[in-house]
C-alpha cells in the first residue's frame, strides 16, 4: 500500500490536494489517465467567440476521435456555419468525479484543446456508433434532429490532478488505451461492494480511528482510498501485485488483496 500526505485545502473546482503515490505498485501514465477521463460524461466546452457552450455529451472513441454533441439551435453551430475555414478553436474540459460522496469529489480534470468542426454527414453514422461504444447516452438519438455532432481535432491535452499538472502529447493521447477497470468502475463497485467494504476497514485500521476513510476509485493498478484526518487529507493506493489487463481480472485481484497484510 502506498500513500502521500499534504493539507487538504484547495478551490472546490479542483481536485483535493494530495501527494502523488510513490512509484511502488505503479500507477497510470498521464496519457492513460487522460484517455480514461475523456470517456467520462461530465464536460464543458469553451469556444473562442461564443464563450461556454452547452454540451449534451462528449467522449473520446476507442479509435481516438474526440466527439462532442451540441444543440443545433445554439450559437456554436451558427458560428461554425459562418466560419470561413469551417472550424473554430475550442477547449473541452472533462471532469472526473469520485464514485462515493467525498468532501472534495473531483479526482481530476482533463482539458482537450483543438479545432472544432461538424462531422461530415456521410461520416455521422459511423461516428455515432463509435461514440456509443465509448459512452452510450440518450443524446445520440438527437443527432441529426435537434443536435449536431462535432469533431475536436486535438492540439493540446492537459491533465490536472491534485498532485500534478501533466501536458500530454496529442499523439500519445490518441494512442493510449483507457483503463479497463476504471471505465467499468460503476459495475465493479456494485459487484464487489462487500469485498471493497472489507478492504476499506483494513485501510481504516491502518490509518487510525480518528481518520475518515472513503473509497476514491479503481484502476488496473489497485484500489484508491481518500483519508481525511484532523491533520489534512491524503490518498492511499492498495496496489495489485501486477497491473490488470481486463475488467474480469478485478474480482480475483481485489479478493487477493485481503489475504495480504497492509504494511
Amino acid at each position: 500500500m502506498t500513500a502521500g500526505r499534504t493539507p487538504s485545502e484547495s478551490p472546490a473546482a479542483r481536485p483535493a490536494p494530495v501527494t502523488a503515490p510513490p512509484a511502488a505498485g505503479g500507477q497510470p501514465s498521464p496519457a492513460e489517465r487522460a484517455r480514461t477521463i475523456s470517456t467520462r460524461p461530465r464536460a464543458a466546452l469553451h469556444v473562442l467567440g461564443t464563450g461556454t457552450t452547452p454540451v449534451s455529451a462528449a467522449t473520446t472513441t476507442p479509435d481516438g476521435r474526440t466527439l462532442v454533441v451540441v444543440p443545433t439551435s445554439g450559437p456554436l453551430v451558427r458560428s461554425l456555419a459562418d466560419s470561413p475555414v469551417g472550424d473554430l478553436p475550442g477547449r473541452l474540459t472533462v471532469t472526473d468525479r469520485a464514485p462515493a460522496g467525498l468532501r472534495q469529489p473531483i479526482r481530476a480534470l482533463v482539458e482537450i484543446a483543438g479545432w472544432l468542426s461538424p462531422v461530415p454527414a456521410d461520416e455521422v453514422p459511423d461516428a455515432v456508433l463509435a461514440f456509443a461504444e465509448s459512452c452510450p447516452c440518450d443524446a445520440l438519438f438527437d443527432v441529426g434532429l435537434t443536435a449536431t455532432l462535432l469533431r475536436l481535432d486535438v492540439a493540446e491535452v492537459v491533465v490536472h490532478e491534485s498532485y500534478a499538472v501533466d501536458h500530454v502529447d496529442p499523439e500519445e493521447f490518441v494512442a493510449a488505451a483507457p483503463d479497463p477497470v476504471t471505465t467499468a468502475e460503476t459495475e465493479l463497485l456494485a459487484a464487489e461492494a462487500a469485498t471493497l467494504a472489507r478492504l476499506r476497514v483494513r485501510v481504516q485500521a491502518w490509518a487510525g480511528r480518528w481518520d475518515d476513510v472513503a473509497l476514491l476509485g479503481l484502476d488496473r493498478f489497485g484500489v484508491r482510498f481518500r483519508v481525511e484526518s484532523p491533520r489534512g487529507g491524503y490518498d492511499v493506493r492498495v496496489a495489485f501485485p501486477e497491473p490488470l489487463t481486463t475488467r474480469e481480472q478485478f474480482a480475483p485481484a481485489v479478493h487477493g488483496l485481503l489475504t495480504c497484510a497492509l504494511d
